[in-house]
C-alpha cells in the first residue's frame, strides 16, 4: 500500500496509521465501495432501477407536471431533477431573494423526505431545483411517498 520510505515515516514516528476518514480513499472505504459496485450491477438491481424510475417519472409528471411552478422534470432511471420556476409559461426564475430551495428543503425535512435542492442553478444566482436520488432497492408505494411529500412540500414552500 505505501512505499518503504512513508511506511518508515510511520514507523519510527507515531507509530499510528489512521485511516478511517472520509473521502481519503482508505482501504475499508474502497471494500465496501468494492462491494457496493458489485451489487448495484447485478441485473436484477438495474432492473428495479428502470421500474421504479419509470415509476417515478410517471408520479412526478402526474402530481408536478400541470405545477405552475414546475418548469422540467428530467432524469434517468432513479436520478431526476425537478426544476422550479416562478413562471411555468417563460420558465422566469424566482427571485433569489425567497430562497425557494431553501423553502423546499425545509419543507420536504419537515415531512420527512431527503432531497436534494440547489439555488443558483441558471448562472450562480438565478434558478432553483429539486434533485432526487432514491435508493436503488426502493419499492413502488416509497416511490409514491416521495411525490407525494415533494409536491406538498413544493407547494408549501411557494405560499409561504
Amino acid at each position: 500500500m505505501l512505499s518503504e520510505k512513508i511506511y518508515r515515516a510511520f514507523a519510527d514516528g507515531s507509530g499510528l496509521f489512521q485511516h478511517g476518514h472520509t473521502y481519503i480513499g482508505h482501504p475499508i472505504a474502497a471494500a465496501a465501495a468494492s462491494k457496493v459496485v458489485e451489487i448495484i450491477t447485478r441485473p436484477e438491481m438495474m432492473a428495479n432501477v428502470i421500474r421504479m424510475g419509470d415509476h417515478l417519472q410517471a408520479g412526478l409528471d402526474e402530481a408536478l407536471g400541470q405545477s405552475p411552478y414546475v418548469g422540467d422534470i428530467r432524469g434517468r432511471g432513479l436520478f431526476r431533477g425537478v426544476e422550479i420556476v416562478a413562471d411555468k409559461d417563460t420558465k422566469q426564475p424566482f427571485d433569489p431573494a425567497r430562497k425557494m430551495h431553501s423553502r423546499i428543503k425545509k419543507e420536504a425535512m419537515r415531512r420527512g423526505l431527503m432531497c436534494y435542492p440547489m439555488g443558483g442553478t441558471i448562472d450562480g444566482a438565478l434558478g432553483d431545483h429539486v434533485l432526487l436520488a432514491p435508493p436503488y432497492i426502493i419499492q413502488p408505494d416509497e416511490i409514491d411517498l416521495i411525490v407525494e411529500r415533494l409536491g406538498d412540500a413544493i407547494r408549501a414552500a411557494v405560499a409561504g
